[in-house]
């Protein structure tokens, strides 16, 4: 049960209050599989011969599925961003890029999405185009189709602008093994670049503070980046997640807390633009837990780190690659913090809200 009789905003805040939620999520839903007579998911009028069971990794941003001999990525996400236009993108955008990289951290190729609009009446048609138009494009150069959809709209005061919910299905090659469980000790752990872009971005377009900087959400899809990274690795790629909520310091504990292994991470070695460094250092903010909607974390073996490292800063989106750390034998399920100042401390996951309504 939860500790909380009520949804708080930190329960959407990607850190240790939205693992909790989501914990209750997994229990409930699980349970329901396991009680369900026959079939997947809580199916219980499908035959259970029918439809192979997925792979059991229900905290990834993908369930990778058995289908007719291939293996299909599947995600779904919401986007509830304000402001709905910031530097550097828009919801539209958004929606399209953050369900490419879902399905890209599975190793996946993307193919499909669906989306559907939740508008509130009053909202302008002009903003409503521009929005469908970054879409089309977004899409189009993902080489993605949006095949089907949905639109509500909701009385003026229900709603605020527009939300947006997507579904993306991709395919996943023979050979391709991605997941946190594949983690090994001496691994090397690379970020694909600049941290924070997006959260300090997007929070100062709000206005609510009055600093002025040149900072661009990273926003991009990080499918080619992510098959960049598989050519080069192979086998020896571990894993990898885009570090979107509760940003880089909350996936890299995601990745580890379920292990019988740490990690290190040196804090000299993770990239943060001079303008999103500043900017946080004013607003007490640090880099490591604000969102990114264009950087990844992948963990692969010290064998092809150096590679991979190349071939990341060979992609547009990778060139300011880093390796930052890497994965040891104790403490276990901990990231440890090497500071500039030569200490350690522990690098925990997001604990609150930061930043509501970040993606």
């Amino acid at each position: 049960m939860s500790k909380h009789d009520r949804v708080l905003l930190a329960h959407g805040s990607g850190g240790v209050m939205s693992a909790e939620l989501i914990a209750g999520f997994v229990r409930a839903f699980s349970s329901a599989q396991s009680a369900a007579s026959g079939g997947v998911g809580g199916l219980s009028a499908v035959p259970s011969t029918s439809l192979p069971a997925p792979s059991p990794t229900p905290l990834n941003d993908q369930a990778i599925l058995p289908a007719s001999g291939k293996r299909l990525a599947f995600t779904t996400d919401s986007y509830v961003i304000s402001p709905i236009f910031f530097p550097g993108g828009d919801i539209g955008k958004l929606a399209v890029c953050g369900t490419v990289n879902d399905l890209a951290m599975g190793g996946a190729r993307p193919l499909y999405m669906s989306v559907s609009f939740i508008i509130e009446e009053g909202f302008l048609m002009s903003e409503l185009d521009l929005i469908v138009a970054s879409m089309a494009s977004e899409a189009a150069g993902a080489g993605v189709a949006i095949v089907t959809g949905d639109t509500k709209v909701v009385e003026k005061g229900k709603g605020d602008g527009i939300f947006i919910n997507t579904t993306g299905i991709g395919v996943v090659e023979d050979g391709i093994d991605l997941g946190p469980e594949n983690i090994k000790e001496g691994d090397k752990v690379l970020v694909s670049g600049t941290i924070g872009d997006h959260g300090t971005a997007a929070l100062l377009a709000r206005g609510d503070f009055k600093i002025e900087a040149d900072i661009n959400s990273d926003c991009a899809p990080l499918h080619e980046l992510s098959a960049d990274i598989i050519a080069a690795g192979g086998a020896s790629v571990r894993t990898m997640r885009d570090a979107t909520r509760g940003g880089v310091a909350t996936i890299l504990n995601e990745l580890i807390e379920e292990s019988t292994l740490g990690m290190t991470v040196r804090e000299a070695s993770i990239p943060v633009r001079d303008s999103v460094q500043g900017a946080c250092e004013l607003l007490g903010f640090e880099p490591v837990y604000l969102a990114n909607e264009g950087k990844l974390v992948a963990i692969v073996g010290p064998e092809v780190a150096e590679d991979v490292l190349v071939a990341m800063q060979a992609n547009p989106l990778g060139k300011d690659a880093a390796l930052i750390g890497e994965i040891i034998a104790k403490p276990a399920g901990m990231v440890l913090l090497e500071t500039t100042i030569g200490g350690r401390r522990i690098l925990g996951k997001l604990s609150g809200q930061l930043l509501p309504r970040i993606c």
